[in-house]
């Protein structure tokens, strides 16, 4: 069976406020063109569909229009909720999606309604797994776990089970129902400790406490998870693919791609990554002087950019609108002015992730640094703040 796997879409995520659903749009329609030319059955979304639990009306207009298009008429798409996304409100439309081929899951314990009126279809589900099966007779099991949290996933917390063993029982929840032996995919959304992060994710996963290491994993032919946003790989077909666009300006120059691959008895195979070209590319500069900066920023049409200038004095407003008659795509303006250490100070915090600027915090207020307990459970209020 051919198979694409894609995930952290963000639809409606702004950068520095510039909208961004055109950009989105094209490519969820290039998505749409490599799984036509790719011949793909199956699509894989590991999560983070939207960028807020509440989107806007435009935001899910553009998701379901999409993803309808992406299932077609012969295709079926599997989609989990990534942190975030309010995986109930993503779910909700499912007793109408089914019947397109869309199994989405997020709320927990709902068990698919099965449609078999279409060439690729569910032949099997449950709250935690369901399979796809083709006109040809191959089958593929997917061992399924949207973003996993206590809360999500309606459970009191144990004070008595760690983190690991929490989710050691939720990924054999779905991985023991695979009785027959089918070739196998795990679909997550989660942090695999070692990962590269970019400076467009929440950092509620650094201190340690969500990070769930290599070996934890369950046995799959191919591991399709979501969360972080630069595509990277791991033993044993573990792959990220890597969000839809760049979303910050670390992820400057980097390639977005979606990954395609069959998947049959024998494993997988003729795994392959494939560029996406929609969306504006992202330019970190850096320039000395206001006559350097012009000169530069009209290098870079059609981008967007974070550009840091070294200057002797303050710049003026008539300065910054100069700037910005010169490359509207300006977004971010870092003015360092030589002496101006204070300023310095203040945007290398700017930086810093979450994790970093409560260890910060703290050793200013009690001189010296939080325990690694305290440190994670600043995380997780973090995180609890963000779904409330």
């Amino acid at each position: 069976m051919r198979v694409l796997h894609t995930s952290d879409w963000h639809i409606g995520k702004r950068l520095a406020g510039r909208e961004r659903l055109e950009e989105q749009e094209a490519a969820l329609n290039e998505i749409e063109e490599i799984c036509n030319r790719e011949k793909v059955e199956l699509v894989l979304v590991a999560g983070d569909v939207f960028d807020t639990f509440l989107p806007s009306a435009e935001a899910e207009d553009l998701f379901y229009r999409a993803v309808k298009k992406i299932a077609g008429e012969d295709r079926c798409v599997v989609l989990i909720s990534g942190n975030h996304d309010d995986n109930i409100r993503l779910s909700a439309a499912t007793s109408l999606s089914e019947e397109l081929g869309i199994y989405i899951f997020g709320n927990a314990g709902r068990i698919p309604v099965l449609h078999r009126g279409r060439k690729v279809f569910a032949t099997e589900a449950g709250p935690n797994h369901i399979v796809i099966g083709n006109a040809a007779g191959e089958e593929v099991f997917i061992n399924v776990l949207p973003y996993p949290n206590e809360a999500r996933l309606k459970e009191d917390k144990n004070p008595d089970e760690s983190f690991l063993d929490k989710m050691r029982r939720w990924m054999d929840a779905g991985q023991k129902c695979n009785e027959r032996g089918l070739p196998s995919v795990f679909l997550s959304h989660l942090f695999i400790a070692g990962g590269a992060v970019s400076e467009g994710e929440r950092q509620i996963d650094l201190g340690g406490a969500r990070a769930v290491p290599l070996g934890v994993l369950p046995k799959a032919d191919y591991t399709a998870l979501g969360h972080l946003h630069k595509r990277q790989q791991f033993k044993n077909n573990v792959i990220y693919s890597g969000s839809l666009l760049q979303y910050s300006f670390d992820e400057a120059g980097t390639e977005k791609s979606v990954t395609v691959f069959d998947l049959g008895k024998d494993g997988v195979s003729d795994l392959k990554k494939i560029p996406l070209r929609s969306g504006k590319q992202l330019v970190r500069l850096s320039a000395n002087g206001m006559t350097d900066a012009l000169a530069l920023v009209k290098k870079y049409p059609g981008c967007y950019i974070e550009l840091t200038m070294y200057l002797s004095e303050p710049l003026l407003t008539s300065q910054v609108r100069e700037l910005k008659e010169a490359n509207e795509g300006i977004l971010v303006l870092l003015p360092k002015v030589q002496g101006s250490g204070e300023n310095a100070e203040v945007q290398s915090l700017r930086q810093l992730p979450a994790s970093e600027l409560f260890k910060t915090y703290y050793k200013s207020i009690f001189s010296e640094e939080p325990s690694d307990d305290l440190t994670e459970l600043f995380l997780s209020l973090t995180e609890n703040a963000d779904e409330a």
